[in-house]
Order: C-alpha cells, then sequence, then structure tokens
C-alpha cells in the first residue's frame, strides 16, 4: 500500500519520530487525509543498520528544453523521497525499483525523478535549483549531497578577441581571448589556419590559464590567421581571426670583392656589391639601408711599349766578307703588359776588305744583278699603277650613272624641287638590305622652299651671306620610295623574314616608311616613340624599307634578376643589318624618377638568337660603340648605328630609387543596375600603355572619372595598398569585404604586367541614388601615399573631363625627305660646315651646345665628324612638334653666325 507523506511538511519533528517508530513495527497510521504503510519490513538481523548510499545524485545540467533525471540508490532502505530547495517531491513523480543485493541479501531501493526546464526557471534569479535524497530504515534516515540543477548556456559575444600583430622574427607573441559568458563555464582552445594547436606536441606555444596564447619565439612557420575557439555542453564559439605576420628584416651581405679598374691606362672606378640577402626582407620586412654598389676611383698603370736603342757602329768586315751592328728594346723597356718592340735587332752587310781578296770581283758582279732587279722592279711597280687607276676610273663612272639624278640646273632657293620621273635603277650591294624596297611604281618629288615649316610674321630681305651664295643653274630633286599601298602586305612580307616571325601584326603600333640619304621619321601617335633618321645617314644610293613597332610585354619577356626593373616599352626598329653613315636617334618614354645617382640604367638590345644583351650603360659610355643615351625627365633618346629591338632596364642601388606609376580611374559610362564598379589602373607612367588602357577602356564603355595621377613607387618591398573611404553610408556601400585591396610589390617593380588594376564595387541603396563623393587612398606599405576625393554624378557627367584630351598626338606616323625636319637641308649643311671648325674665340659648335643646354654631352659631340649635325639631330627631335626657327636663330646670331637669320627669309625674297 503506498505511503502519504504530505503531512510531514506541517508536523513537528516530535511527531516524524513517531511515524518512523510506526513504521518500525508494522502499523498503519491514517492522519486527516494521508496514511503511511510498511509493506516491506526489514529482516531483523538487519533492523539495526542504517541506510547508506550507493548511488548519490550529481549536478546537472539542462540544455535547452531537455529535462534532467536523478537518480539516488541506498541500502538499506524501506523508503527514498527527493526534496528539492528545502520542498518535497510528491510521490508520484517518483520512479521506484526495489531489488535485494545478493552478496548480503540487503534490500535495494533506486529512485528517480524528473526535473524540467519550468521548474528550474520558477526560482531562477533568486538561487541555485538544488534536489537530495532522503533514505529511511527501521533505524534512521540519511540524507544525500545536494546535486543543482543548472540551466546551460554559452553567449555569441567573445568579451576580449585576439587581435593581429605584425612581429619580428624571433619576438614573442601574446593573442588574448576572453570567452564568452556561460553555464558550464566555457573551455578554450587556439586554432591556426583552421588547425588545432597542441601545446603538448608543439612546445612553442603555451595556452595561459586565463586562455591567452602565447608564442615564445615567433617562426616564419607561425604566420597565419589565429582563431580562439570557446564551447561547452550548448554550443562551440568562434572568434573572429587575428592574422598574425611574422616579418624578416633584411640584412647585408659581405661586400664582395672589388672589381677591376675600369680604365686600362690612367684614372678609372672600381666597384664592388653586396646584395640584401642575409636574411631576405619577407612579408613586408624592411630593407636594407644603404647602398648596395661602392663606387672607388682608382690608377690603374699605364702599359708601356718598348723602344729601340741607337744602333750601335758596324762591327769589322769579318772573313765571310759580312759586317754587323745591334740595337736593343731598352729605350724604354716594355713594361706592365706594353708592346716588345717590333723589327730586327741584328742587321748585317756585306763588305770587303783584305781577308777578302776576290771581294771585289765579286761586289761588281753582284752590283750589275742587283741594277738589273731595280729596274724590272720599278717597270712593274708603274704598269700595276696604270691598271689601277683604269679600274678606279670605270668604277667611278659605273657609280655615278647608277646614281639618281642630283644637282642638276637652277638654285634650290629660288625654285626648290621640281618634279621628275626617272625609273631608279636597282641599287648595288642589295644583299644589305634585309627586306628589298617596293620600286615598282614610279618616284615621287618633293615640292616646297627651304622656309621652315612654320609662317613666320616677319619676313627680312638680305644679301647673299657665306650661307647664301648662288648655285649653277639647275633643278634638285629628291626621289623617295613610295610607300606600301597595302600595310598587310608590308607586315607579311616582314613576318616572312625569320628575325620579325616575334614582330607584332597589328598595324596601331606600327609605322613604316622607305627613305634615301635625305632622311625622314617614323611615329606612333600617342605613345612618345619616334624614330628620326637625319640626312646622310642612309648612304646615297641606297633606299631603305625601314619600320618602326612597339613589342607587347607579355609576349617579349626580359630577362630581369634581382632589383632590375623594366623602364621603358620594348621598341623594334629595322630591318637589322642595314648600313647607316651617321647614328639614328629612336625617342622612347621612361619611368624612372631620373636620379641617376639611385639607379644603374642599361640599354639592352636583342640579338639575332634571342638573346638580350647590355649595350651601354648609363654614365659609363664609351664613345667608340655606336650606341649613345640621353636621359631626360620622363624620356630617353637613343643615338644608333645599328637597328634592331631595344629596351631600358633600371637596376635600384637603393631603396630610394623610386618609378614613377600613373594612377587612371574608370567608371562605367551608364549603369542601370545598384552595383557600381570603379577600376584604378595603376601602371607604368609611358605614353605608350596610357593610350593602352585608353584604347581598352573605351571599348569597355567605360570614362575616365577623375585627372591621371602620379605616384613615386620606392624599391622597398612593400606592396600597393588601395582603399576607399568617406562614403555616405546611407546612399552607397562598399561590397569589398577587406579594409583595403593590395597589389604585390613584385608585379609593379618587374613592369612586365601592363594593366595592373584593382575593382571597387560599391552598392546603391536605390536607382535614384546617381551623386557619388568618396575619397581613394593609395599608399605604400611603411611608405608614402596620395588621396584624391572624388564628387561625380554617375548618370551625367557635366564636366569636360575626357579620355580624348590625353591622346592629341595626330601627327603622320612618317615623313620622308625635307618636310620630316624644321631646317632645310642646304641650310642645314651650310651651317655645318660654318660650325663644325673650330674657332680661337670659341664660337664653333661647343657654343651651340651651350646655348642649346647640351652642354653634358660635349664628349660625345665631340666624337663625332660633323658634331653640328648631331646636335641640330637632337635639336630636331626634341623641338618637332613645338620647335621655333626663330629661336634657334636668335642663338645662332648670339653665338656671331648671321647666317641664322636666313631662317626668317620667305619665298620671294630668296
Amino acid at each position: 500500500m503506498p505511503l502519504h507523506l504530505g503531512p510531514f511538511v506541517r508536523w513537528r519533528s516530535g511527531l516524524v519520530l513517531t511515524w518512523i517508530c510506526l513504521f518500525s513495527s508494522g502499523f498503519t497510521f491514517i492522519g486527516g487525509e494521508h496514511a503511511a504503510t510498511v509493506t516491506h519490513p526489514l529482516p531483523a538481523a538487519f533492523s539495526d543498520l542504517l541506510p547508506h548510499f550507493l548511488l548519490e545524485p550529481d549536478d546537472v545540467y539542462i540544455v535547452k528544453n531537455k529535462p534532467v533525471t536523478l537518480t539516488c540508490r541506498s541500502t538499506p532502505a524501506t523508503q527514498i523521497y527527493f526534496k528539492c530547495n528545502s520542498e518535497w517531491v510528491h510521490q508520484d513523480q517518483h520512479l521506484i525499483e526495489r531489488d535485494v543485493d545478493p552478496a548480503t541479501g540487503l534490500p535495494v531501493m533506486q529512485v528517480k525523478i524528473d526535473i524540467s526546464r519550468q521548474q528550474v526557471e520558477k526560482i531562477f534569479g533568486l538561487e541555485d535549483y538544488w534536489c537530495q535524497c532522503v533514505a529511511w530504515s527501521t533505524t534512521g534516515t540519511q540524507k544525500s549531497q545536494k546535486a543543482y540543477v543548472r540551466i546551460a548556456y554559452l553567449r555569441k559575444n567573445f568579451e576580449e578577441e585576439p587581435l593581429g600583430k605584425e612581429v619580428a622574427l624571433d619576438q614573442e607573441v601574446l593573442l588574448r581571448c576572453h570567452p564568452p559568458e556561460g553555464v558550464p563555464a566555457a573551455e578554450v582552445e587556439w586554432q591556426r589556419n583552421e588547425g588545432l594547436i597542441d601545446p603538448k606536441t608543439d612546445p612553442n606555444f603555451f595556452i595561459t590559464v586565463d586562455h591567452n596564447l602565447i608564442i615564445k619565439q615567433a617562426r616564419l612557420a607561425d604566420t597565419g590567421n589565429y582563431t580562439c575557439v570557446a564551447k561547452n555542453i550548448v554550443a562551440r564559439r568562434k572568434s573572429s581571426s587575428a592574422t598574425v605576420i611574422v616579418y624578416v628584416n633584411g640584412g647585408w651581405s659581405t661586400w664582395a670583392t672589388w672589381s677591376a679598374c675600369s680604365a686600362i691606362c690612367g684614372r678609372g672606378w672600381q666597384k664592388r656589391s653586396r646584395s640584401c640577402t642575409n636574411p631576405t626582407p619577407l612579408n613586408g620586412g624592411t630593407s636594407c639601408e644603404s647602398q648596395s654598389v661602392q663606387k672607388s676611383a682608382c690608377t690603374a698603370t699605364c702599359p708601356v711599349d718598348g723602344g729601340w736603342s741607337e744602333w750601335s757602329k758596324w762591327s769589322p768586315c769579318g772573313a765571310d766578307c759580312t759586317m754587323w751592328r745591334s740595337r736593343e728594346c731598352t729605350q724604354p723597356t716594355p713594361s706592365t703588359s706594353g708592346k716588345d718592340c717590333q723589327g730586327l735587332d741584328l742587321q748585317s752587310l756585306n763588305c770587303t776588305s783584305e781577308q777578302c781578296p776576290q771581294s771585289k770581283y765579286h761586289h761588281l758582279s753582284a752590283s750589275g744583278a742587283e741594277d738589273v732587279a731595280l729596274y724590272v722592279g720599278i717597270v712593274a711597280v708603274a704598269l700595276c699603277l696604270t691598271l689601277l687607276l683604269i679600274v678606279l676610273v670605270l668604277v667611278y663612272r659605273r657609280k655615278k650613272e647608277g646614281l639618281d639624278a642630283d644637282v642638276a640646273d637652277s638654285s634650290i632657293l629660288t625654285t626648290g624641287f621640281q618634279p621628275m620621273g626617272i625609273k631608279p635603277t636597282k641599287p648595288e650591294n642589295s644583299h644589305l638590305l634585309t627586306i628589298q624596297p617596293d620600286l615598282t611604281t614610279t618616284t615621287t618629288s618633293y615640292q616646297g622652299t627651304l622656309r621652315s615649316r612654320h609662317e613666320v610674321a616677319g619676313k627680312f630681305s638680305m644679301s647673299n651671306g657665306p650661307l647664301l651664295e648662288p648655285l649653277p643653274n639647275g633643278s634638285h630633286t629628291l626621289h623617295n620610295g613610295k610607300l606600301p599601298s597595302d600595310p598587310n602586305d608590308f607586315m607579311n612580307r616582314l613576318s616572312s623574314q625569320t628575325y620579325f616571325k616575334t614582330l607584332p601584326r597589328d598595324n596601331i603600333n606600327t609605322s613604316y616608311g622607305t627613305f634615301n640619304f635625305l632622311g625622314g621619321r617614323l611615329t606612333l601617335p600617342n605613345t612618345g616613340i619616334s624614330l628620326l633618321i637625319p640626312p646622310e645617314a642612309i648612304p646615297r644610293g641606297k633606299i631603305y624599307e625601314i619600320y618602326l613597332t612597339i613589342q607587347k610585354k607579355e609576349d617579349m619577356r626580359l630577362p630581369l634578376a634581382g632589383c632590375q626593373t623594366l623602364l621603358s616599352p620594348v621598341v623594334s626598329c629595322g630591318p637589322p643589318g642595314v648600313v647607316l653613315t651617321r647614328p639614328v636617334i629612336l625617342t622612347m618614354d621612361h619611368c624612372s624618377d631620373a636620379c641617376l645617382e639611385n639607379w644603374a640604367i642599361r640599354l639592352k638590345k636583342q640579338s639575332y638568337e634571342g638573346t638580350w644583351e647590355d649595350v651601354l650603360q648609363l654614365g659609363e659610355e664609351v664613345f667608340s660603340e655606336p650606341y649613345y643615351c640621353q636621359l631626360e625627365a620622363e624620356t630617353c633618346r637613343v643615338f644608333t648605328e645599328q637597328l634592331g629591338r631595344f629596351a631600358l632596364v633600371g637596376e635600384s642601388l637603393s631603396m630610394a630609387a623610386a618609378k614613377r606609376l600613373k594612377l587612371l580611374l574608370f567608371a562605367p559610362a551608364y549603369c542601370s543596375t545598384l552595383e557600381y564598379n570603379i577600376r584604378i589602373y595603376c601602371m607604368d607612367d609611358t605614353q605608350d600603355l596610357l593610350k593602352e588602357v585608353m584604347q581598352m577602356e573605351r571599348q569597355m564603355g567605360g570614362r575616365l572619372i577623375d585627372e591621371p595621377h602620379v605616384l613615386l613607387f620606392k624599391d622597398s618591398y612593400h606592396n600597393l595598398r588601395l582603399s576607399i573611404h568617406d562614403m555616405p553610408q546611407a546612399h552607397w556601400r562598399s561590397k569589398l569585404l577587406t579594409g583595403y585591396q593590395e597589389i604585390p610589390f613584385y608585379h609593379i617593380w618587374s613592369g612586365s604586367q601592363q594593366t595592373l588594376h584593382c575593382t571597387f564595387t560599391l552598392e546603391r541603396q536605390s536607382l535614384s541614388t546617381c551623386d557619388l563623393t568618396c575619397t581613394l587612398c593609395v599608399w605604400q606599405v611603411e611608405g608614402e601615399g596620395q588621396s584624391f576625393t572624388l564628387d561625380f554624378n554617375i548618370s551625367k557627367d557635366i564636366r569636360p573631363l575626357d579620355s580624348d584630351f590625353l591622346l592629341m598626338d595626330n601627327c603622320t606616323p612618317a615623313l620622308a625627305g625635307p618636310s620630316a625636319f624644321q631646317i632645310p637641308y642646304l641650310i642645314r649643311q651650310k651651317i655645318c660646315s660654318s660650325l663644325d671648325t673650330p674657332c680661337p674665340n670659341g664660337a664653333d659648335w661647343r657654343l651651340l651646345a651651350q646655348r642649346l643646354k647640351l652642354d653634358r654631352h660635349m664628349s660625345f659631340f665631340a666624337s663625332k665628324a660633323s658634331p653640328t649635325s648631331v646636335i641640330l639631330d637632337l635639336w630636331e627631335t626634341q623641338h618637332f612638334h613645338s620647335g621655333n626657327l626663330n629661336q634657334l636663330a636668335a642663338v645662332m646670331a648670339e653665338i656671331g653666325k648671321q647666317e641664322a637669320m636666313i631662317f626668317l627669309v620667305s619665298d620671294g625674297e630668296c
């Protein structure tokens, strides 16, 4: 019969003892509405034993809405009931199981109750919810330990999350983590790149009691994303990742040995180098400071060539009728790899004496034979000279007949160039031309005067000066080969040769023309690239078909090593192998900061085999070589006597070396969606790349939204970062997941990738939002940067800014003859003849170079047969678009050459 314990909670302790006595006597007591019945009295042998617990309830946690079960087991026990928070649990909520211990025969009772979340929440916040069980036997009662029942949870937000750091190698790193609040308290573990960190297997890691992670000595392998993970029986939470970058600061290697002295004789220089590889900078570590190359002056002992001493006196006549004399190579003696004396050190001569009684007879017979041989030799030499003279006359006449008509009748100053239809003969030595010119059509003639191509406001009459001597009556004709009518035909003929198979097939970046001794000019519009062919550079009687083109950098990989970078476009002019009598001038842009103390800049040329060779280093030019380079702020002018494929390569000597980058900002011209893309191009500051990006964006339907900006990018191994800030948050938001975008350092420094760009995707809140205001920041990590403010309307741009304003060069790609030059041909010749001759008072080509601010190239000009002509060639390349002959005339007047006034003479006054 069940036992009702309802009155227990209201009766006094004496009554409870009365109940227990009744239980032990086996009686039934009924109080009010409740009754207690003892149906299983203990055997008499165990009636004096107190109950003890075989299983006591433990602390438990309620997860979500799942109830928990508390269990209690005791022996010997007649009854077991649970009390929770000092209140008895109703017997209907107990699950009772009875058993007998087979070893002792004692009765065993087990009771279970279920606790729900609602029961715990009724007193939640007042005190902890606890339960304990009470066991009865005939001797007395026992209470178990209290079991606390708690609702388990784990909050989402960490109280402190780890922060990313950049640390040096071997430095200690501390990453803090305070997990979210939870019941039970969360356990913490750390992950690196999603992998569990176990301090037992890697003692370099240590997790403190307050859950912080310590990296004792940072290693390169420790670079990664670190995450703090908190977990309990309810949930598992991850903190935001903290990026730890372990960087290595660069260190210098030891100096290499000094190079040999550059001078063979006298004062020169020698250098030694070191590299920033001990260790190499990594992960944004600082590069080595100071210079990687040292130069030192040196003096080389000059080689001394040997010289002969005076001949000694003749020896007495010997028995063999011979006397001797000698000399020695002692004035001076050869030293320091000098040359030995050339010639004999011993001479002999026949003689007569008393010891040669028959020498007189022999002398007479020998003299007769020698005279006959002398006369025969003289006759033979005379015949040879006569035959040679006849051959020279015949060769001269044949060449004269094969040349084009030259100076014929009237003065060129009064009649200009008159047309004359002459079918040119096939040029001799045609094997020197890689590509045969197209001479199937009748040649054309140039009509015009020898004035400047620009109109002159004032006209002055003047008498004939030294440069205006009247010429014999006749006509001057200029025959230029006809340009190929079909560009594709020219490119197909060109690419059929083995060397030219790598030339680009597009006609946009290629110019070509046919030229003779009067020269001309090839230009690639809007690229800053041109080729000036000065007069007399092509031998008279020769006609060359010459081309000029840009090579795509992705198709033409230059072997760059170390700190080397491509500073210019790769330009081809040719065909290679043509014979030039004077250097032509190749003009192209470069993107260095033009500080030669920070650079070692070399001109590279590709050979027939495809290898790239250094043909020139700026500042160390050898004037006897066929190459020379003039470096200006943004332009490079290459003087070369050999056509081919050229590029300018720079090697930084210090971290101060910088390249000029051009930043271009583009966006769609029309936008009908919520997304809006801004493209930012970071490229070398050369006109050819600007043209390429402009053409590509025009095809994509983009428009330029801000003026181009120039940024100096230093050789510091640091990447370039770009970010957008200060957008109106109510109307725009960025879809970029990180705070900035980054372009790797090497991608920019190598110069081999033409169109590097980043795209920022923005999203407007509604289609009616058209005004966009933001700030663009561009900076090199740990370096200087720039910020630009953008404020425009994406649907309508009323500003006059347009990409076309950057492409205003509409010059003719090919100009042949006098139309390619500012200075008329005959006047140029007279200026050269007037200034080439050294003048005692210095009024010669040297003063002209000084007045034109070209005196830093004086040694190069002096090495040429006509220094004035080279100066005028350089002036032509610098002032082709903006040249003013009046300014040149003023310079000539300052020098004291009144011939300069000829530039102002009009047609009628000539």
